[in-house]
């Protein structure tokens, strides 16, 4: 059973806040897939520590910087299910994960960072991470 939306509002904005586009259905997810030029961000939020003290101030630290996405998107693990279902169904080459962030080129998974690797980490140094897979893509802000 998902968490009470009064409890996970916060949580959603502290993406959304940012410009980073929620995806609450499968066909927002779709929507979002089917725009393939550029770079593009899928997060994957959720309640966790890891999310709250990691992966979220990731994502802010990167949309500070230089490197940026063409367009980021975000669906909730365990609020959202069948957005988040439809997401995953872009990644089927990694197992899900959350949180997580997917980076796409041109509609293509060019770069995957599941829990394990946001997990136990600094925020500055998963924003760096991703940063760097920008930049290996060609993305600039």
């Amino acid at each position: 059973m998902p968490y009470p939306e009064l409890m996970v509002k916060p949580m959603r904005e502290e993406l959304t806040s940012l410009g980073v586009e929620e995806l609450k259905t499968p066909d927002e997810v779709e929507s979002f897939m089917d725009q393939t030029e550029g770079t593009s961000m899928l997060v994957i939020n959720s309640v966790c520590g890891c999310a709250a003290g990691m992966a979220r101030p990731a994502v802010r630290l990167l949309l500070e910087g230089d490197a940026l996405p063409t367009r980021s998107g975000t669906v909730f693990a365990g609020q959202d299910v069948e957005a988040t279902a439809k997401a995953r169904s872009y990644m089927e080459q990694v197992p899900p994960s959350s949180p997580s962030m997917a980076i796409f080129k041109d509609g293509e998974l060019a770069f995957f960072l599941p829990r394990h690797r946001i997990e136990g980490r600094e925020a500055v140094a998963i924003a760096n991470d991703l940063s760097a897979a920008f930049t290996q893509l060609g993305a600039e802000g």
